[in-house]
């Protein structure tokens, strides 16, 4: 099962973070010509932080959600203060257990999807205590 281990905070000061920005795209198919300087600077923090009290960052073990393109060993940004919706990537608590699925409200009650066919998705019983912790924005993917 995709586990997250703890949710840890980014930085507890938010410091202002930029890269330098190429000044065009990059092609991934046919190169396109060099450029031999950069135009700027770009603020990650703008680009991945909307929400800077609520947002944590939490990393992935396990393949369960493969398919979405969160691997084993990758950083979610995850937002607790969006409201989950059918389909969102959550970080959910179930009976006391974390586990990072793709939320899905059907008529028949609610499902903790994998998005990796080796593994079976999460029907939540009634009984059982659902809580969702978050809803994930970003996966930060190590290549």
């Amino acid at each position: 099962m995709g586990v997250i281990v703890g949710p840890r905070v980014i930085d507890a000061g938010f410091s202002l973070m930029s890269v330098l920005l190429a000044p065009i795209p990059v092609a991934a198919g046919y190169p396109s010509p060099a450029q031999d300087y950069f135009d700027g600077r770009i603020d990650l923090n703008e680009h991945l932080i909307k929400d800077v009290t609520s947002t944590f960052v939490v990393r992935v073990t396990g393949q369960s959600m493969e398919g979405a393109g969160i691997s084993d060993g990758d950083e979610l940004i995850v937002n607790r203060a969006l409201e989950p919706k059918d389909g969102s990537v959550v970080v959910a608590v179930l009976d006391g257990e974390l586990t990072i699925k793709r939320l899905r409200v059907t008529p028949s009650g609610v499902v903790l999807e994998a998005d990796n066919p080796k593994y079976p998705d999460i029907r939540v019983p009634a009984m059982s205590e659902l809580t969702i912790w978050g809803v994930a924005t970003t996966c930060l993917h190590h290549i």
